[in-house]
């Protein structure tokens, strides 16, 4: 978990997402639940409907949604695609190791 005591340390995320399709929806409920566990309060979500937004998802230059962007820290990062598991989103978010199932090491070295 993230531990940070400034407001410099706050993340700055968007995910954009295409209405109420059920990969959106998932991406959703993941990106939400990885900033609640993961980083503890101190990130700034905003979603945006591409279909309701699309200035802003011009601006950004998207071309697939779900599409995460994380603004701060700094450098920015997409991940665009699946954002169902909480691992793979951890691991493009680089906030930890991604605990992906038959990716462990061998624990007994």
């Amino acid at each position: 978990m993230m531990t940070a005591s400034t407001a410099d340390d706050r993340w700055a995320l968007t995910l954009y997402v295409d209405g109420a399709s059920t990969s959106s929806i998932h991406a959703i409920e993941t990106v939400r639940r990885v900033c609640d566990e993961q980083l503890g309060g101190h990130a700034d979500l905003e979603v945006i409907d591409v279909r309701q937004q699309s200035a802003l998802a011009a601006r950004d230059q998207i071309v697939a949604a779900p599409t995460l962007i994380r603004r701060f820290p700094r450098p920015p990062r997409r991940i665009v695609g699946d954002l169902s598991e909480d691992s793979w989103t951890r691991l493009g978010l680089d906030i930890g190791p991604a605990g992906i199932s038959g990716d462990e090491p061998d624990s007994d070295e």
